[in-house]
């Protein structure tokens, strides 16, 4: 009598069905409080192929990978080989190492201290608002996967945020990382984009609102030339001084520094680093 191969429950599956059982028998805790939200935090006005960011997303409807995009606001390491893919590879027990860019998550946090510019504020001054109805393909961990953390959750077993309360974290490193697995429609999956009152009558306005989600406003990112120059350890003088440069009417605010990205003048890496005093020492209340 011949034998029957026994058939591994994975070999049907899909990328994202393989990452999200891993994470999840890497994970303990309690299920997650259902009106928490993910946000995703962006520079709505960096250039993306020609068009600023907001307007690309606009015309395609969907919020996009770093693997798809190849830009980001954190490291550009999303390629074969780099180090976002070796996380990916790692913390999702290389579920997607054979998968096309579009399958691979989008990357966010989760809003547990309920600020109104997003969770991860360090990654962009606006952010993406998703529906109570993603959490349950999302996985978490903590600290950011940069650091090759070995603490995860999901929506069911949820213990980061206790792990993330007690750390004692700079206010741009505090946050629980989100992974956002399968596609992020801007129809249905988000409940609002929410911006600074910068951008108010400009094209990242006229972009928002040919987004089929609602648009909001946080109370606005704003840092005097006075205040930037109190934290010159915080990132560099260097970059105190560019900040300083860079400030109209000695302000800094997120308008400013993305005419400053735009005009390919300066230094992205640099141009980060300013904005990081921004995030940290003008946010709003």
């Amino acid at each position: 009598m011949g034998h029957t191969a026994r058939m591994n429950p994975d070999d049907h599956a899909s990328p994202r069905e393989r990452a999200l059982r891993h994470v999840a028998s890497l994970s303990e805790g309690t299920p997650l409080d259902p009106s928490l939200r993910v946000t995703l935090n962006f520079h709505p006005d960096r250039l993306l192929a020609g068009r600023i960011v907001l307007a690309a997303m606009a015309g395609d409807g969907v919020y996009l990978s770093q693997f798809v995009t190849g830009t980001g606001n954190g490291g550009l390491t999303a390629f074969p080989g780099g180090d976002r893919w070796r996380w990916e590879s790692r913390i999702f027990g290389g579920a997607y190492d054979e998968a096309p860019p579009h399958e691979r998550p989008v990357y966010g946090a989760l809003n547990f201290r309920h600020r109104t510019t997003g969770a991860a504020p360090r990654f962009g001054s606006a952010h993406l608002r998703l529906a109570a109805t993603v959490l349950a393909r999302t996985t978490f961990c903590y600290p950011d996967s940069f650091f090759e953390p070995s603490a995860f959750g999901t929506a069911e077993r949820m213990s980061l945020i206790k792990l993330a309360a007690a750390d004692d974290q700079d206010v741009l490193d505090d946050y629980v990382e989100a992974q956002v697995h399968g596609p992020v429609l801007l129809a249905g999956h988000v409940e609002a984009v929410v911006l600074d009152p910068s951008h108010r009558g400009t094209e990242v306005e006229e972009a928002a609102r040919l987004l089929p989600c609602p648009v909001e406003w946080h109370a606005g990112f704003r840092l005097t030339v006075e205040e930037l120059r109190r934290h010159p350890d915080y990132r560099g003088p260097e970059h105190v001084e560019l900040g300083a440069r860079l400030a109209v009417d000695s302000l800094l605010d997120p308008r400013v520094l993305g005419e400053a990205a735009r005009s390919g003048r300066h230094d992205p890496q640099a141009l980060k680093k300013v904005w990081h005093y921004v995030a940290r020492f003008g946010a709003p209340g």
